[in-house]
């Protein structure tokens, strides 16, 4: 974490020196508030990370003679075969276009999307993987 919070806080100060000369340059206050803008976010999190490392073990990405295969480990669990994504791509999907054709489409899109989030989030309390 230590090389991500140095290279956010070096993209901070090459964020703020483009901010100043854009600003002087352009005089328009837009994109210069958003570049300003950029720089704060980039700051906080370069600091947040840098602030992270110093109390975490260093990991596989700080050890310059390190292997790709020395940061492999466990990435999580997740679910083997769950149609509940498909549910809630479908309803999300429905929604969007509830903003291209018309409000009424959203009354349609609601159900099918509570429908995925319920089944989704309650997969693993009933049926075949109660138990996992």
């Amino acid at each position: 974490m230590r090389i991500q919070g140095r290279m956010f806080i070096w993209l901070s100060v090459f964020i703020l020196a483009m901010a100043i000369v854009y600003g002087v340059w352009s005089k328009e206050a837009a994109g210069t508030t958003a570049l300003f803008m950029a720089f704060g976010l980039s700051v906080m999190i370069g600091y947040y990370l840098a602030f992270t490392a110093r109390r975490v073990d260093a990991g596989a990405q700080d050890d310059k003679n390190a292997d790709v295969a020395d940061d492999a480990g466990e990435l999580g669990f997740f679910a083997p075969h769950s149609w509940q994504p498909l549910f809630l791509a479908v309803g999300g999907a429905l929604a969007f276009l509830s903003i291209c054709f018309g409000w009424w489409l959203i009354f349609f899109s609601a159900p099918i999307i509570l429908v995925g989030l319920f089944g989704w989030v309650f997969e693993f309390y009933r049926g075949e993987n109660q138990n996992q």
